[in-house]
């Protein structure tokens, strides 16, 4: 173990994260302290904390978004430095900046890449200017005039985007031309709305793209490096259900090319700490998305086929320490899927649901890895993000992996407050994802899955599984295994 500057760090968050960086940080011998919200008094993130300070605001996110009492709890609890984990202030360069004149460590990227990849059109420039891909586009505050017209000649369909913010909001696809003027109107409006921000940018949609990302992480000294790619096609509302690593969709050639060109634009950017560079991928091709300057809610995934704690590695770069492996030391083993655990009803319309928790049993067992930030007895709310946990499994194979995180939500336990589950089931049991062939429009394009109406029976899924595992390992024992596997998904 390094030798650490740091005695006492503050998460500056809740729920799962909270509670995952807290974990690393007593496997380092550090102290953790936590803000909190009266919302989040009996979680297990305040639970388990060295320290716990409240703070408040006119909402409980408000609390989470008030810098000045962050910082003040930050002082309150003697910590040498802040971790903002994912969300809320973990991508305000203004934040990372009045953390640091507090004369505290900011867990993070510096402010100016922040800055730099927060806003798409300035990033998306950037990656052209470096000859990285990007998809053909017309970018409005180039010539606002002129706008609708160069839109016009990219050619449909067109994805229309903010240039500000993040997670699907404001984005409208258009497939006829005819539409593009209320699209426009209508984006951004909703960007003003969510980002205070309204400025747009339009692009070429690529239909039934993939979406694909690379974990990178850099130091001060200039090493970078990637710790392979990770595949989120499957959404909903432009909002990821399920994750996994490797992307079925790459070839070794591919996953080559995709990751050394992620390094790179980090590189580029000279970039410190953990980030993911995201692409969309389809017809052989893939473009440059986004990048997000934070850890990401799937970084679990790329943990358990790496073997490296990403949240360790954020600690010592922020440190000023080197990384202790360079690229030809990653090595990816298996694969792993992760899903989301979400307090919502897919079967209408993915509202959301509250209760409060009076049961709650987990799966377990080897290769199983549950990152949760609720409790049996908690009140679930709609205050915040209706994510209450992650189940991640890992296996030698893409399908054993499928056929472990199928049988762990069914294994799973939550009464009091109705959930997802039942959907990532009916996903993992899909013909097509299991085959590997899925891509953002996979559940739009596939609504029984989330109506919950059955597509076929067991039998069905039994010989599509045994199919597919026979290219992986050409086994006279594989259709056996498969039905041990899945002997409780017969009751």
């Amino acid at each position: 173990m390094r030798e650490l500057p740091f005695q006492t760090i503050l998460i500056a968050n809740r729920g799962e994260i909270a509670v995952r960086i807290i974990k690393t940080l007593r496997g380092l011998g550090l102290r953790s302290a936590i803000v909190y919200h009266d919302a989040d008094a009996g979680t297990p993130a305040v639970a388990m904390a060295d320290t716990a300070i409240a703070i408040s605001g006119r909402t409980p996110i408000a609390a989470y978004l008030d810098i000045p009492q962050i910082i003040a709890a930050a002082h309150k609890a003697s910590a040498d430095a802040l971790h903002p984990g994912y969300g809320f202030l973990s991508e305000n360069a203004e934040f990372a900046r009045a953390v640091t004149k507090a004369g505290i460590a900011f867990i993070g990227p510096a402010p100016e890449s922040i800055e730099l990849m927060g806003d798409k059109i300035r990033a998306r420039n950037f990656v052209q200017r470096n000859g990285f891909p990007v998809a053909p586009s017309a970018i409005e505050e180039d010539d606002p005039a002129t706008f609708t017209f160069r839109a016009r000649t990219v050619g449909v369909p067109l994805l229309v985007k903010p240039s500000a913010g993040g997670g699907g909001k404001g984005m409208r696809i258009v497939r006829d031309l005819a539409n593009l003027e209320d699209a426009i109107a209508q984006a951004r409006s909703e960007a003003q709305r969510y980002f205070g921000d309204g400025r747009l940018y339009i692009e070429r949609y690529v239909e039934n793209p993939r979406h694909i990302e690379v974990q990178v992480l850099g130091d001060s000294f200039g090493n970078l490096v990637h710790l392979f790619e990770r595949e989120c096609s499957v959404q909903r509302r432009f909002q990821k259900v399920i994750e996994e690593a490797p992307s079925p969709a790459l070839s070794g050639t591919l996953q080559r090319r995709i990751c050394e060109a992620a390094a790179g634009i980090a590189r580029a950017a000279k970039y410190q700490n953990a980030g993911t560079v995201e692409f969309i991928y389809g017809g052989g091709e893939f473009y440059f998305l986004e990048m997000n300057t934070r850890l990401q809610v799937e970084h679990s995934v790329t943990e358990v086929i790496t073997g490296i704690d990403l949240v360790a590695q954020q600690i010592y770069v922020a440190a000023g320490r080197e990384l202790g492996f360079s690229q030809s030391d990653i090595i990816s083993k298996g694969h792993a899927i992760e899903a989301r655990l979400y307090a919502e009803a897919p079967e209408r319309g993915y509202v959301p649901t509250t209760g409060k928790v009076l049961v709650l049993e987990y799966p377990d067992g080897d290769g199983i890895r549950i990152d949760s930030g609720i409790v049996q007895g908690q009140q679930i709310t709609t205050a915040f993000d209706p994510m209450l946990a992650k189940i991640i499994v890992h296996s030698p194979t893409r399908i054993e992996a499928a056929l472990k995180a199928h049988r762990a939500m069914r294994e799973l336990v939550l009464l009091g407050c109705e959930t997802n589950a039942h959907f990532l089931t009916r996903i993992l049991r899909d013909e097509a994802f299991l085959s590997g062939h899925v891509h953002t429009g996979y559940l739009e394009e596939n609504p029984h899955i989330a109506s919950g109406e059955p597509e076929s029976d067991v039998s069905d899924f039994l010989a599509t599984a045994a199919l597919l595992t026979r290219p992986v390992r050409d086994s006279a024992d594989a259709v056996p295994e498969l039905h041990a596997a899945l002997g409780s998904w017969r009751n």
